[in-house]
């Protein structure tokens, strides 16, 4: 892996919804990234083993049950993709942000209305960065 640096912030609101928010600056250029994001193994790697790239209103699943809809895309900018934990859990929103830091890209991964262990997902959204990461190394 290269040498991406990260953050993170979990916060709760009055309703006892958590948004967890992982940021990292990787150092590849925006287009390198966006590409590797933009393709099945890219998709695999932000939403995990078994996600295909989809189209606008195209659906999402992963081996480890969680699945969602593909909500939009902007070139170069951002993905956004609602996101279910299980067949049962309640729908969330996740966005993943780009914007880039002259040959470095920062990236941003959100997640709101997020019911369940905010802390693994924030676990799982590191982790995500790194694959990408790694990824954009290839």
């Amino acid at each position: 892996m290269s040498e991406s640096q990260q953050a993170e912030v979990v916060t709760e609101d009055a309703q006892g919804e958590h948004t967890v928010e992982v940021n990292a600056l990787l150092p590849h250029d925006i287009d390198r990234v966006w590409h590797v994001l933009t393709t099945n193994d890219g998709a695999e790697a932000f939403l995990g083993e078994g996600a295909r790239l989809g189209s606008k209103g195209e659906t999402w699943h992963a081996a480890d049950g969680s699945h969602g809809v593909w909500r939009s895309y902007h070139p170069l900018e951002q993905v956004r993709v609602s996101w279910h934990a299980t067949a049962d859990a309640p729908r969330s929103l996740v966005d993943l942000h780009l914007a880039p830091q002259g040959d470095h890209t920062a990236v941003s991964v959100r997640h709101e209305r997020i019911q369940g262990d905010a802390a693994a997902l924030s676990d799982r959204w590191r982790t995500a960065l790194a694959r990408i990461d790694a990824l954009a190394e290839d």
